[in-house]
């Protein structure tokens, strides 16, 4: 078969590759839709240090089921699905409490094992989930970001009628403002790049700030009345919107860090206790597939308005070469097979 595997850093190439070999629990999928993560452009840049090389990547992955595991009631040939792409132990603590997705053993497509961008690929049934007939591979390769997003805004805790500041305007920033916009919360986002501010009004969301152009606290202060933000959703793992989060969550409030720092951040901890924070960590998803495929099938959340481009599966390499040079072009972009 074919994939897209990464040699070492700023090597990506479209190769032929062994198929995998389906184990008796697993389900051999056809793989249709293939989004480009943020990870995958890490790995080619070589800054991920989770990941070992030579590497297929790919996790946001739809596709069309080949075989089953013999007795399988709900999943036949022809269904089409999505994977979790969190291959957990279910035998650490983590595990045993229900948060599969901190697993001590958690091994995540394209990271840790081989990735499904590619024409085949085997996955354990348990982490498979069917998907309605007639909805687009496009749309289908963005439920698994969407999990991402949906896990950020039930880790902050968010209820009908509170402000939701996220700093980062990127594709989870987005879907978190506007999963938060579904459970009834305001969403404000907040970001440097006034293209993606654009991107954020033109999906519905309210409020948008450029903290480089505007006092960001003022602002979110004249919005809520002069609360500040219930809960933060910190999605760009940048230095500086990590500390601004502190200040933009009201006394009392929540934050969930979501995105990746590059190097350790220094935090004012002592507002910690000031404010009697709740800090929690924001880690890939559990339990949210399920919801989320709902919310794209029934176009309850646009993911369609964050795809930049769609190509084909043959441009992937030099799709991973440009987001990389320019990300600043792109919000997502979905290779289709065929």
């Amino acid at each position: 078969m074919r994939a897209v595997i990464i040699h070492a850093p700023h090597d990506v190439a479209l190769e032929d590759v062994p198929p995998p070999e389906k184990k008796l629990a697993e389900v051999m999928i056809q793989v249709q839709g293939m989004g480009i993560c943020g990870s995958d452009i890490a790995a080619y840049k070589g800054v991920n240090p989770l990941v070992s090389y030579p590497r297929i990547i790919g996790h946001e992955i739809a596709g069309e089921v080949l075989e089953t595991h013999p007795g399988d009631k709900t999943l036949a040939p022809g269904d089409r699905v999505v994977i979790e792409p969190y291959v957990y132990c279910g035998t650490c603590y983590p595990c045993t409490n229900g948060r599969t997705n901190c697993c001590e053993n958690l091994k995540v497509r394209g990271v840790h094992i081989e990735g499904a961008m590619s024409e085949l690929c085997s996955h354990p049934r348990h982490l498979v989930h069917k998907v309605p007939a007639g909805v687009s591979w496009e749309r289908l390769a963005m439920v698994e970001p969407l999990t991402i997003s949906v896990h950020a805004v039930k880790r902050a805790r968010m209820v009908k009628g509170e402000h939701l500041v996220v700093t980062g305007a990127g594709p989870i920033g987005l879907l978190a403002a506007l999963y938060a916009g579904v459970v009834g919360a305001v969403p404000i986002v907040v970001d440097p790049i006034d293209e993606r501010l654009a991107t954020a009004r033109a999906l519905g969301i309210p409020f948008g700030i450029n903290p480089e152009r505007e006092n960001a606290v003022g602002r979110i202060r004249e919005i809520t009345n002069g609360r500040l933000a219930e809960a933060v959703i910190e999605a760009s793992g940048s230095a500086a919107a990590i500390g601004s989060s502190i200040d933009y969550v009201a006394y009392s409030g929540r934050v969930a860090l979501v995105g990746w720092p590059k190097a350790e951040v220094s935090l004012p901890t002592a507002l910690f206790t000031k404010k009697e924070l709740d800090v929690v960590g924001s880690r890939n998803s559990r339990q949210a597939f399920a919801e989320s495929i709902e919310l794209v099938a029934a176009g309850k959340i646009d993911v369609t308005a964050m795809i930049t481009r769609t190509i084909s599966f043959e441009e992937a390499p030099d799709a991973v070469r440009e987001i990389a040079t320019y990300p600043e072009k792109f919000m997502k972009v979905v290779a289709l097979l065929s």
